[in-house]
């Protein structure tokens, strides 16, 4: 693909994180426009194989990745699949093992990869798709997050094209005018359920209240994220990588209606937003068909009815994950690594039962720290792959230790890479 002069020619879609929400979102938007997408791959965790299956012998996907199941176990469930569904002759390229989504994700015959896991596990899928020459329509933030400078070294103009709701909304706005006029970047949050609230009230608040989130339906991980505004944190980061505007110029606004998804400012005093019901098909079709529309991904907001949107300021003291963020990525190297691998710990922890809410960022903080020690003291090396997993897997047990959980393994929901976990995140 021509990133520097696209096409609105057919184009081929591999999904990763298939049976997630933002794969089953994405295979829905695909449905409804037979003349502008097909599926060229699939792959997922493997917790819901049967769904998998069923996905494939659907659409007919030529090539099929399972990170957590053997071929033969993938190969019978789509085989009992087809047979289910009166189909013969369907007999796609298997991949199986931690390495299938990446594979998956430079298979030949895509146009397009869409990345849909949750985690840092899915950046060597992100890497595997730039190598091969795809257009990258990213809903895996971590994977740009823990990779920094090797994503964005990887990918060519053009090739990465962000699908979080928020980065789609900025790289929207930034059509109405040229680089140099953009002044600030602000990315809205809802407040999450726990909006409001002093840090002092939050040291109490459950695991189900935590998941709890007022606008957007999603998996336990992102859904606890969006509750310690972590999420968002990562989201800054990610804007920064994506859009090349500095840390000091991106800005959190909590805008509880969830309607304005983010905002650019420029340099004249005029700011453009991009406003639409919460609804993840309309940034999953804009990513995989950028830079053109897609018809009826989603509903417009209804202007003949009154509606009430407000705004207000990040409390950061009660939410400090946003500064902390920041600190860590101006420093650069593996910092975001270890930022984003010892939350996913602590996340783990907070649902286990093993520490309370504010614990989690204080536990990533107290890491990242950590980590500030032991590159003073000469640990720090070139930034590579190995040195980005290496930095994580430290970074984990560190938080284990720290949360009293030792060499206990994680619980199968979070995203380590033999679980494989697909993204969640969609409208209630």
């Amino acid at each position: 693909m021509d990133f520097s002069n696209p096409t609105r020619e057919r184009r081929r879609v591999s999904i990763l994180g298939s049976t997630g929400s933002i794969g089953t979102q994405a295979l829905e938007v695909i449905a409804a426009a037979p003349g502008r997408f097909s599926v060229a791959g699939l792959s997922a965790g493997g917790r819901n194989l049967d769904l998998l299956a069923r996905q494939a012998v659907a659409v007919r996907a030529p090539a099929v990745g399972v990170a957590s199941v053997s071929e033969a176990e993938l190969e019978r469930a789509i085989g009992a699949a087809a047979d289910a569904a009166g189909i013969s002759g369907y007999s796609p390229e298997l991949f199986a093992g931690v390495s299938a989504a990446a594979k998956v994700a430079a298979w030949p015959d895509a146009d397009v990869v869409l990345n849909g896991i949750t985690g840092s596990i899915g950046l060597e899928p992100t890497l595997a798709a730039l190598a091969a020459g795809h257009l990258l329509a990213l809903a895996n933030k971590e994977s740009l997050i823990a990779g920094g400078a090797l994503v964005r070294a990887a990918a060519a103009p053009g090739q990465l094209v962000p699908v979080d709701s928020e980065h789609s909304a900025i790289a929207q706005a930034l059509r109405g005018g040229t680089a140099e006029e953009v002044d600030r970047l602000v990315l809205t949050a809802s407040g999450g359920p726990f909006r409001g609230r002093t840090r002092a009230q939050l040291r109490d608040v459950t695991p189900a209240q935590a998941v709890a989130h007022p606008t957007w339906d999603m998996g336990r991980v992102i859904s606890t994220n969006s509750a310690s505004m972590v999420n968002k944190a990562l989201e800054v980061i990610e804007a920064h990588l994506l859009f090349d505007i500095p840390l000091e110029r991106i800005d959190v606004v909590v805008h509880p209606q969830s309607v304005i998804h983010s905002m650019v400012q420029f340099i004249d005093g005029s700011t453009l937003a991009q406003a639409s019901p919460p609804d993840m098909r309309l940034p999953i079709a804009l990513g995989i068909g950028w830079p053109f529309r897609v018809p009826g991904s989603a509903r417009s907001c209804d202007w003949s009815r009154p509606a009430e949107w407000t705004f207000e300021p990040l409390d950061e003291e009660a939410f400090p994950a946003i500064i902390q963020a920041k600190r860590a990525a101006a420093e650069g190297g593996t910092r975001m690594a270890v930022f984003n691998a010892a939350n996913e710990e602590a996340v783990d922890a907070f649902h286990r039962g093993a520490i309370g809410f504010t614990d989690i960022v204080d536990t990533v903080s107290a890491v990242v720290d950590e980590q500030r020690s032991r590159e003073a003291a000469g640990a720090a090396g070139p930034l590579t792959l190995e040195a980005v997993l290496e930095a994580e897997q430290w970074a984990r047990m560190s938080a284990r230790i720290r949360c009293g959980l030792g060499d206990t393994p994680p619980e199968s929901p979070l995203p380590h890479p033999a679980a494989g976990s697909e993204g969640q995140k969609e409208t209630l």
